[in-house]
């Protein structure tokens, strides 16, 4: 088993309380920057910083007058820090603090979820070698198509999730930025040196360019990016939906002691996790197509953006963090069949090798369009009557003017299938890092 984790709350993130405390880190650094710039001094900075402070309810009680959540904010205060405040927020805007907090928010928040994938990712590489070679029939359109394993099935979603890393690193980069260059991003009323040194301080990057917003193309790549991780976690537990199909059964999600799966049927043993996970992918997909509709804004700014985001940034990053941890969870304890796998893989009669005697026709001298019919005759044969294929071959003059018997059987033969398909199994996953 997996280490156990530990996972930090991401919802705290979004708390009231701690948004107000980076909007205080901001403030507080954008005041020290003045300092050093020589247009604040030193014994106020020191008052400021020793009495700057705020309380939730209090400003939630100025807001209900103000109607403007900043201002109350610098309203509480100021009642603390008493008339040192007036170097509080000179030169700045409103947005300067909201949009450099929610990057830091959106960072913190995008920091734990990559933590939460580096686990899946690991989960996703011990279980695709527990199950390397174990085979199973490989499904298009939800047909048997050829062989596979089951661990190549999870070395897919392994390399998957990688990407998906990547793609969020990308993400928490494009959205790690700050401004502070005033009402409509010209440093009208304060020096550029204050936003390079507030955002220095803060672990962020100064955005090259604003209005008085940040750019909402960056929370919108953002919020795609969580779209395309939720994606691929919904894509993954449909797979395992359809192995626990009761005609398919060869993988099932973990059945705890006392659990029940419905209040009318004993017997139900459901996929409800992957359900959830499936289902709560498409608020995240959702979410992201809000975060798309705030990238035009009026002018310079206007606030259409402000309350979409007070939803959609806490509830995808925490959606995310618990569909990433939840599946986690669900594939390091999946049952998993094997012997179910290999009676499904041999229901077909023989089916899956239709391609490897096509080939070894045309390796013959026969044209493609020549033995794929020779082959797909006996196909259609084989699923009406339920003989196996091997069988039909052998009974074929047509194709046993090319093939000996024993290359038929060759062709059948279980054990170069697994032969070769190790073969290429260790090629695959080497590729993906897996292996040697």
């Amino acid at each position: 088993m997996i280490a156990r984790y530990s996972p930090p709350d991401i919802a705290a993130i979004w708390s009231e309380e701690a948004k107000m405390q980076r909007w205080l880190e901001i403030e507080l650094a954008a005041v020290e920057a003045r300092v050093k710039l020589g247009e604040v001094p030193e014994q106020d900075f020191a008052v400021i910083k020793k009495k700057a402070r705020f309380e939730v309810e209090r400003i939630l009680e100025i807001e209900k007058t103000t109607k403007h959540d900043v201002i109350a904010f610098l309203t509480n205060v100021a009642e603390h820090v008493g008339a040192e405040s007036r170097h509080i927020h000179q030169g700045m805007t409103s947005s300067d603090v909201l949009d450099t907090a929610l990057s830091m928010q959106m960072r913190d928040a995008g920091n734990i979820i990559l933590a939460d994938i580096e686990r899946l990712i690991k989960v996703l590489a011990k279980r695709a070698k527990a199950f390397k070679y174990t085979l199973q029939i490989g499904r298009t359109h939800g047909v048997h198509a050829e062989p596979i394993t089951f661990g190549l099935k999870l070395a897919l979603w392994y390399e998957e999730m990688k990407r998906n890393r990547e793609r969020l690193k990308r993400a928490i980069d494009v959205i790690s930025v700050g401004k502070i260059s005033g009402a409509v991003g010209t440093y009208e009323h304060l020096s550029p040196k204050v936003e390079e040194y507030v955002c220095k301080k803060l672990g962020l990057k100064p955005d090259a360019i604003s209005t008085q917003i940040v750019q909402r193309d960056r929370h919108a790549e953002y919020l795609c990016t969580l779209a395309v991780i939720a994606s691929s976690i919904e894509k993954f537990s449909v797979e395992c939906r359809h192995l626990q199909r009761t005609e398919v059964l060869e993988a099932e999600e973990f059945f705890s002691e006392g659990q029940k799966g419905s209040s009318a049927m004993p017997h139900k043993r459901n996929p409800i996790t992957f359900e959830r996970l499936s289902g709560l992918a498409r608020v995240i997909r959702a979410n992201a197509l809000a975060g798309l509709e705030n990238v035009a804004l009026w002018h310079e700014r206007d606030i259409s953006h402000s309350s979409v985001e007070r939803v959609v940034m806490p509830d995808s990053t925490i959606a995310l963090c618990y569909i990433i941890r939840q599946f986690s969870d669900a594939v390091e304890k999946l049952l998993v069949y094997p012997e179910r796998m290999f009676k499904n893989f041999d229901s077909s009669y023989g089916l899956i090798s239709s391609q490897s005697i096509m080939l070894a026709l045309t390796a013959k001298g026969l044209t493609r369009e020549v033995a794929y019919k020779l082959v797909q005759r006996n196909a259609m044969q084989c699923w009406r009557e339920k003989v196996h294929l091997k069988t039909l071959v052998l009974n074929d003059a047509d194709i046993r003017a090319h093939l000996s018997e024993k290359e038929v059987e060759q062709l059948f033969s279980a054990e170069a299938l697994m032969k070769k398909l190790k073969k290429n199994v260790d090629y695959i996953f080497r590729r993906v890092g897996l292996g040697k």
